[in-house]
């Protein structure tokens, strides 16, 4: 089943409410969080204060994405603050299965994010431990880029990884997702699909969103 998650990096700050309501209502699945620091990428967007401020104002989970350094120094925050969901990039995180088992420590789930030119071979070896592996199909950092078509190989070894040690894991896919590329990432095993400015700059985010799945699923 596919699960479509909004990303607010696109959406309106000064009404954020406002738009969180509309992809609540428009049905989708997670409402995802960029969590960016100015040094890991190149864009400073929030932090706890303001997740905290959004907890109880949708049912939508929270699926929190820290793009920064250091991580460890700040999961705890963020779980106080309401994430459901923590993901961490892997090459931002020294002790990768460290990070891990920090964040479940909290009772979250954990996922780790790849870099477009990062490889998966990083995270072999924490495969285990994983609810949810993000492959991101834009260098992070800004919304409104192009897809790396690339990425779609990428996809389908990860999906093949997982399949051949029988695991349950997430495939979340960030960056550039529209409803005439979906297919390209749904075909070959994303079921997370991250959409930003697709979804916020649409003049009909409810229809947008059922384009989504419809594309998704031909």
């Amino acid at each position: 089943m596919i699960k479509i998650a909004p990303s607010i990096l696109s959406a309106d700050f000064s009404n954020l409410i406002v738009d969180i309501k509309k992809v609540e209502d428009a049905g989708c699945d997670m409402l995802h969080i960029d969590v960016m620091d100015g040094h890991f990428v190149p864009n400073i967007t929030l932090g706890p204060p303001v997740i905290k401020s959004l907890k109880g104002k949708t049912t939508m989970p929270f699926d929190v994405h820290l793009m920064i350094e250091n991580p460890d120094k700040y999961i705890k925050d963020f779980v106080e603050a309401g994430a459901d969901i923590i993901t961490v990039h892997s090459e931002a995180s020294i002790h990768l299965h460290r990070t891990i088992q920090y964040i479940k420590s909290f009772n979250v789930k954990a996922g780790v994010s790849l870099n477009p030119s990062t490889s998966l071979n990083t995270i072999e070896y924490v495969l285990d431990d994983l609810d949810m592996v993000l492959i991101m199909t834009v260098n992070p950092g800004f919304g409104g880029q192009d897809f790396i078509p690339a990425m779609v190989k990428k996809i389908e070894d990860l999906r093949n990884m997982i399949e051949r040690r029988n695991l349950n894991i997430d495939i979340q896919v960030d960056g550039g997702i529209k409803p005439s590329n979906i297919h390209l990432v749904t075909d070959v095993g994303a079921n997370v699909i991250v959409a930003g400015s697709a979804i916020f700059n649409s003049d009909n985010i409810a229809q947008t969103v059922v384009d989504l799945r419809n594309n998704a699923s031909k």
